[in-house]
């Protein structure tokens, strides 16, 4: 399975978008608090349509309470500017359960998480940075058609 894992996100546009998207692919989505809405935030719900209610979400107290939870070794890549490695030449087929690790939208992923994974860049031209939503987007993606080809069926 796809897990989208997005620490401490502070826009609820960008959240419900992204309960969008992990619906449409099957996709499990980890909140990691403190976040920066109220998960009744109205803007939360209208960016997820009346989607929201189905997607399968889980809410972490903090990011230890989410690493215990997921066992010894999980197959961690974190999407952030500064990754070294570019998201398409990244095996996302391998492993069972596949965690994308994105960090709130105005500080990324905090050096001591950073470290637990394998850093990944979307590489751009002209901008510091995409909507967070637009990144989720282009990484899950790529993981749902490599695990396509590799005959991993992306929805489970």
């Amino acid at each position: 399975m796809i897990h989208i894992v997005l620490f401490q996100p502070e826009i609820p546009h960008n959240t419900g978008a992204v309960g969008r998207l992990c619906l449409a692919t099957g996709a499990r989505l980890h909140l990691i608090k403190p976040l920066g809405f109220s998960l009744e935030d109205r803007y939360l719900k209208r960016s997820g349509l009346d989607y929201w209610h189905e997607v399968d979400v889980r809410v972490w107290e903090n990011w230890e309470e989410f690493h215990q939870s997921v066992g010894i070794d999980p197959l961690l890549k974190m999407v952030e500017v500064q990754g070294s490695g570019i998201y398409w030449d990244c095996d996302l087929a391998a492993g069972d359960d596949l965690f994308l690790v994105y960090g709130p939208e105005t500080r990324g992923i905090p050096p001591s998480i950073m470290r637990l994974g394998e850093t990944l860049h979307i590489p751009m031209k002209g901008t510091r940075s995409l909507n967070l939503a637009t990144a989720v987007s282009v990484v899950l993606y790529e993981a749902v058609r490599q695990r396509a080809r590799a005959g991993t069926p992306p929805v489970p």
